[in-house]
């Protein structure tokens, strides 16, 4: 059981690290949009890099950021029964979301993202737009990484949730 716990600690702290590097990187997200739209609106003007970088910003922050978001349990799910059942209750819950939608569905996003990020890196993909980001491989790679972020996380939760049920997980509080 020890062993589970440390592979939680383990997952747990990745998904941590990962997520406050992503919160720096929604600062800059915040500054590139705001300096596209002082261009916009000011000099009239605006770069298709500009615009690229926007999105792919917000891709990164939604693609690498959603395993924090599992860890600190901030996905939207409907609270009107979970909240008033008992944690063990909720811990079976928690399993069978993780064995049965979570696991599979990232399953399925891995393996067909891996080689379309595969391909992308063969042909070392850019912006189809003049003066666009040359480096579209780099955030479709960040698909199957941002999704493996998400099933680790779900293993954890899963053990944890198991560790609940057979009334051997002693929770332990992350630091921020």
């Amino acid at each position: 059981m020890k062993l589970a716990e440390m592979l939680c600690r383990w997952i747990d702290a990745l998904n941590f690290w990962v997520g406050r590097f992503v919160s720096w990187v929604t600062l800059l997200v915040v500054l590139v949009v705001f300096v596209d739209v002082v261009m916009r609106y000011a000099f009239r003007t605006t770069y298709v890099f500009t615009q690229e970088m926007e999105w792919h910003l917000f891709s990164f922050i939604f693609l690498m950021g959603a395993g924090y978001t599992l860890l600190k349990d901030g996905h939207v799910r409907v609270d009107i029964f979970y909240q008033r059942i008992s944690p063990k209750a909720r811990a079976w819950i928690n399993l069978m979301g993780v064995l049965l939608l979570l696991i599979p569905g990232c399953y399925l996003v891995i393996t067909t993202s891996y080689r379309f990020a595969y391909t992308s890196w063969l042909i070392q993909e850019g912006s189809p737009d003049p003066g666009g980001i040359p480096y579209r491989f780099v955030i479709k790679s960040m698909i199957p990484i941002g999704f493996t972020l998400i099933l680790l996380q779900g293993f954890s939760l899963g053990l944890k949730s198991l560790l609940e049920i057979l009334g051997k997980f002693e929770g332990y509080e992350r630091k921020s």
